[in-house]
């Protein structure tokens, strides 16, 4: 096995997959012209029995069943003669169909013989029927149908027929043998086939395994270095230290992808600039070490108020965050926005230097629109931070909305203060 060590990880799966496709070849063609000769075993058991037996039985049953109740009705005159008429032409029209329809199958040379004595049998048995068609035309009294004769007549085609019934009956039984010898020899051949074609599949694939999964134990020791160090560099690119939020470099990946595939769907996005109110002020008078801990107190309770997937909320820089959404309405987003003054405030970090609460408060600028391909990013932006001034013009401690992403700066907004 020494040429299979010898090949690269990406020769030994080509090498596997040849083999295997090979040995699945040929035991599909294998298969396929066995079963190819039990179909043509099926169709002679099928088409040489069943179907002939069938049309010969519904020739049986047009004597039996349709002609002879005209012929009793006609002979006790409970039918007129244009019945009697129409009733035995469509009988015959019928048993000549299906009696062509037999003939039409397939037939051995040592059937040719009594086929043509039956064919001439029921030819003679028709005419008896057209004689009596006749006596209608000419207008004889039906009642001197002689009941003898007709019984004869049905009595001898019937067992005409009931014979080459039993020869195809016999046929079957015959072909049934011969299908069920085909079939064990053909189930034994392609079981030997493909048992050695798996135990050599098998055996090989077994040394190409092996030497795929030593490279592969090796390739995944290096790859989870890798990822880890990967996640790493990944977390310190996108995360900010302090609050463990998203940070600025990530928001411009998110915010650009996200609005491309907003204005791809025609649906809203809501983007909402955030403020925590007199912030420098908390710090002068808490210090650098509490306005770190309010920070990630108000990261905290960000992220709790956000609970899609799709719901990103970012650090991006200082006391002021971002949060993005997607598929969320006016009505929604302005939920969204009170439920976080609310918590904020509820979460009752002391700010004695605040002029609007005794609490530590934010303030909240959200725009809200369908995107489509006029939205331009920048705007978005600079309407959040417009409706943000609006919001602390208006007091802070509050959130003030507008579905108006245009560049104009005096659109219709709502405003409402929550609480305290």
């Amino acid at each position: 096995m020494g040429f299979i060590e010898a090949l690269k990880l990406r020769s030994k799966l080509w090498f596997l997959f040849l083999l295997v496709t090979i040995g699945l070849f040929l035991v599909g063609t294998v298969g396929a012209l066995n079963i190819n000769s039990m179909k043509k075993s099926l169709d002679s058991l099928y088409f040489g029995t069943l179907i002939p037996v069938i049309e010969l039985n519904e020739i049986l049953q047009i004597y039996h069943g349709s002609i002879t109740n005209t012929i009793y009705k006609a002979k006790n005159d409970a039918i007129n003669r244009s019945q009697v008429s129409s009733e035995i032409q469509d009988a015959l029209m019928k048993v000549n169909y299906q009696w062509r329809n037999y003939e039409s199958h397939f037939k051995r040379d040592e059937e040719s013989q009594y086929i043509e004595y039956a064919a001439s049998q029921i030819e003679d048995t028709n005419n008896y029927f057209k004689k009596i068609l006749q006596a209608i035309v000419n207008g004889d009294d039906l009642k001197n149908i002689s009941i003898k004769s007709f019984e004869q007549e049905m009595e001898h085609i019937h067992k005409t027929i009931k014979k080459l019934i039993s020869y195809e009956v016999k046929v079957a039984k015959y072909e049934r043998k011969k299908f069920l010898k085909v079939y064990e020899s053909m189930i034994f051949s392609v079981g030997v086939i493909l048992l050695f074609t798996i135990l050599g599949v098998s055996v090989i694939s077994f040394y190409v395994f092996k030497s795929i999964q030593n490279d592969h134990a090796n390739l995944e020791i290096t790859t989870k270095k890798l990822q880890r160090a990967n996640k790493k560099l990944e977390n310190a690119s996108y995360t900010d230290v302090l609050t463990t939020l998203h940070n600025r470099r990530y928001f411009n990946f998110i915010y650009d992808r996200e609005l491309k595939r907003a204005k791809r769907a025609k649906s809203f996005i809501t983007f909402m600039m955030l403020d925590i109110d007199f912030f420098k002020q908390y710090n002068d008078t808490y210090g650098h070490i509490k306005g770190d801990l309010a920070l990630k107190s108000v990261a905290k309770v960000l992220k709790s108020s956000l609970h899609r997937p799709s719901d990103y909320v970012f650090r991006l820089g200082g006391e002021e965050f971002g949060v993005i959404l997607v598929d969320t309405d006016k009505s929604n987003s302005a939920k969204l926005a009170k439920t976080i003054c609310d918590s904020i405030r509820d979460i009752k970090i002391k700010h004695e230097a605040s002029k609007v609460n005794e609490f530590l408060s934010i303030s909240i600028g959200v725009v809200c629109c369908i995107a489509d391909e006029a939205l331009d990013e920048k705007v978005l932006l600079s309407r959040a931070d417009e409706m943000l001034y609006s919001a602390k013009s208006g007091g802070r401690d509050r959130y003030t909305i507008t579905t108006n992403a245009s560049e104009s700066t005096t659109p219709s907004v709502s405003e409402l203060k929550p609480k305290t």
